[in-house]
C-alpha cells in the first residue's frame, strides 16, 4: 500500500561525503544567468552524467522495419529490426491497447523495457493504464544485450557499433527510442503522451532513456538505485520491512557486480565518489523542462531513499529556474524493492494530471523522515 501519513522512518546512520556539484556553474566558472547559458551548461552536463557514467551511446540507425507478429484487440506482438543494414539487430515488441477504446484512436503510453520480469504478467499492475485510457508498449531489454556479467561486452547490439563505449544502461536505453520510432511509424499512439518507466536496473535505463529521447514528455525511474537517481555522495543505514537492517548501495557495489553496465570511466572513482564531476541530480536536471517523476519505497534502503530526496530537491533548481518546477514530482510508498500496482497507480495518476487536469494525489511530496541538510544552496526553488 502507499504509505501510511503517520508512518516515520529514522535512519540508523545516514552519511555525506561531500556537498553536490553545481548545476549553475560552468565549466570556465561562469554562471549560468540566461536559458542560452543553460544550454550550454546542459551539455556539459550531458558529457559527464551520460558519457562519464555510460560510456558513448550508439547512435540512430539507419533503418527501421517493423512486423507485425500477432493482431489483437489486446496484446499485439511485433519484430523490431534495426541498427546497420549490414549488420541488424532485432527485438520484440509488444503493445496493449487500452480497455474501452474506440477503433483506431491513438493512445497515451507507457513504454517499458522490464519484459524480462514478471510483474508485467500481474493482471492487477497491467490493468491500471489500460482501464484508464493509457496503452503499454513492453520489449525485453535483454534482446538488445545480455543482462549476463560473463558474457562481457559481446553480441547483439555491440556487434552492431563495436565503435562506441556504452555499457549495458546504453543499448537498453537504446530499445526505448526504437520502440517510439516503432509506434510512431504504426501511427498507434498519441506522439504528445509517450512515458517511459521501469524499475530498479529497468529504472536506469528508463532514466538514461528519458535523458537522451526528449519525445518522452514524462519519465519514471521506481526505484533505480545508486548509477542514476539515489545520490553518489550519502550513504545510509535502515531497517527494511521486515525489520532487518540493512545498507545503502554505493558505487563500489555497482562496479564490483555491474561494471558491463556503466562508462568504463567510472572505475577511477570507484573508491573516491566523492569526486566525481556530477552527481544524480544532472542527470535528473537533464530531464528539465518536461516532467520527471522519481518513485521510491522507503523500506528499500539499498535505493537510499533519502539520497534519492536529495538529488531530487537539487535537481529541482533547474526545473524552477526553467519555470516548471512543478515539473519534478516524487513519493515515497511504504515497502521494499518491487513495482507495485500503487507505483503504477502514481503514475497513471500524474499522467491524466497532466493530460486532463485530474487532482493530484496527495500522496506525492509524502516525506516519512526528518529533513537532512541539504546538500547545495538554493537559489530558485521555494
Amino acid at each position: 500500500m502507499l504509505g501510511d501519513p503517520n508512518t516515520h522512518f529514522v535512519p540508523t546512520e545516514y552519511r555525506v561525503l561531500g556537498k553536490l556539484p553545481e548545476l549553475f556553474l560552468m565549466n570556465d566558472g561562469k554562471e549560468v544567468q540566461t536559458q542560452a547559458d543553460w544550454e550550454i551548461r546542459r551539455k556539459e552536463m550531458l558529457e559527464t552524467a551520460v558519457t562519464l557514467q555510460y560510456g558513448t551511446m550508439p547512435p540512430k540507425p539507419e533503418f527501421l522495419d517493423v512486423e507485425a507478429l500477432y493482431l489483437s484487440k489486446n496484446w499485439s506482438t511485433y519484430r523490431i529490426t534495426t541498427g546497420k543494414r549490414d549488420v541488424p539487430i532485432s527485438f520484440i515488441m509488444r503493445v496493449s491497447r487500452p480497455l474501452m477504446l474506440e477503433k483506431n484512436a491513438r493512445f497515451p503510453v507507457i513504454v517499458d523495457g522490464d519484459g524480462c520480469f514478471s510483474t508485467f504478467y500481474n493482471h492487477e499492475f497491467v490493468n491500471v493504464p489500460l482501464e484508464t485510457g493509457i496503452g503499454i508498449a513492453l520489449f525485453d531489454r535483454t534482446e538488445i544485450v545480455s543482462d549476463v556479467r560473463e558474457n562481457g561486452r559481446c553480441g547483439g547490439l555491440y556487434d552492431v557499433y563495436p565503435e562506441y563505449t556504452f555499457g549495458a544502461l546504453g543499448a537498453w536505453a537504446w530499445g526505448y527510442s526504437r520502440c517510439v520510432d516503432a509506434l510512431l511509424k504504426l501511427d498507434l499512439v498519441d506522439p504528445d503522451w509517450i512515458v517511459f518507466s521501469g524499475l530498479s536496473r529497468g529504472a536506469k535505463t528508463a532514466m538514461l532513456a528519458g535523458v537522451l529521447d526528449e519525445r518522452a514528455v514524462i519519465v519514471n525511474p521506481q526505484q533505480s538505485c545508486a548509477g542514476s537517481c539515489s545520490c553518489y555522495r550519502t550513504t545510509m543505514q535502515g531497517t527494511d520491512e521486515n525489520g532487518v537492517l540493512k545498507r545503502s548501495e554505493e558505487l563500489s557495489d555497482l562496479l564490483d557486480k555491474f561494471a558491463f553496465w556503466m562508462g568504463e570511466g567510472m572505475q577511477d572513482y570507484a573508491s573516491d565518489p566523492a569526486s566525481l564531476p556530477f552527481d544524480a541530480h544532472f542527470l535528473k536536471a537533464l530531464i528539465a523542462p518536461r516532467t520527471l517523476l522519481v518513485g521510491e519505497g522507503i523500506h528499500d534502503i539499498w535505493a537510499n531513499p533519502l539520497g534519492s530526496w536529495q538529488t531530487s530537491m537539487a535537481a529541482k533548481e533547474a526545473f524552477a529556474f526553467l519555470g516548471v518546477e512543478e515539473n519534478l514530482l516524487w513519493y515515497f510508498r511504504d515497502g521494499g524493492h518491487r513495482h507495485t500496482p500503487e507505483d503504477m497507480r502514481m503514475l497513471v495518476n500524474l499522467i491524466l494530471h497532466k493530460k486532463n487536469g485530474t487532482p493530484l494525489s496527495n500522496e506525492f511530496f509524502r516525506r516519512p523522515f526528518d529533513e537532512p541538510e541539504l546538500l547545495f544552496e538554493k537559489k530558485y526553488t521555494k
